[in-house]
């Protein structure tokens, strides 16, 4: 798990809009994590955490995937909504796979910003 470096900051209305989708799609399914990212052209993917018994994947690292799926080639923010103070190293190489410098927010389930990870996973 990744530790959050930044300290809470204000977001933009498009970052906020991130944390809240994601808090949505945490909240719809009862998951342990939700996460959201926004694409080069502005569109948004949120995702669970999924825990199967074939196959567990980070709310982030599924965000990442469904963006990638629809054609995403970058990736410009991201946000995780979490009870952890950490981001999961792999869903943050995920996105880093696309970008190296987006924003990765990580949020409390309340909504209340921990921290932004930026640079090199």
């Amino acid at each position: 798990m990744r530790e959050q470096t930044a300290t809470a900051e204000a977001l933009g209305p498009e970052d906020a809009k991130l944390v809240t989708l994601a808090r949505a799609a945490r909240a719809r399914v009862g998951a342990i994590e939700g996460a959201a990212v926004r694409d080069q052209d502005g569109r948004t993917y949120a995702a669970a955490t999924v825990t199967l018994p074939s196959l567990t994947l980070s709310a982030l690292q599924l965000a990442v995937a469904n963006a990638v799926a629809a054609g995403a080639t970058t990736v410009e923010a991201a946000a995780v909504v979490t009870d952890s103070s950490t981001v999961d190293d792999r869903g943050y190489a995920a996105v880093r796979d696309l970008s190296a410098d987006a924003p990765v927010h990580a949020a409390t389930p309340d909504g209340a910003l921990l921290g932004t990870l930026v640079g090199p996973a």
